[in-house]
């Protein structure tokens, strides 16, 4: 296994990572910043206020998006461990 092999596959993982990771952190973003809008423009700084809408939206995306995630993962876990063995010989 050269560099150039170990430089690919950490780009890989990086970007997994990224696709994977992106649509949970864009959805509980956006309920965040329009959570902050709303406690501002009520002047309701409850601490719960802000938390449990990120969770009921986190879940939800887990709900929606997790089979996707979870398959893109095992794609990605089984396209590695079969590359194994031309790395090794």
């Amino acid at each position: 296994m050269d560099a150039q092999q170990v430089f690919t596959f950490g780009q890989q993982g990086l970007y997994l990572l990224l696709t994977i990771a992106a649509p949970m952190l864009i959805v509980v973003l956006a309920v965040g910043v329009l959570v902050s809008v709303l406690q501002a423009a009520t002047q309701i700084h409850e601490a719960t206020l802000s938390f449990v809408p990120k969770m009921v939206a986190a879940v939800a995306v887990l709900a929606v998006a997790g089979p996707w995630m979870l398959t893109t993962l095992v794609e990605y876990i089984q396209r590695t461990i079969l590359s194994i063995p031309s790395m090794v010989g």
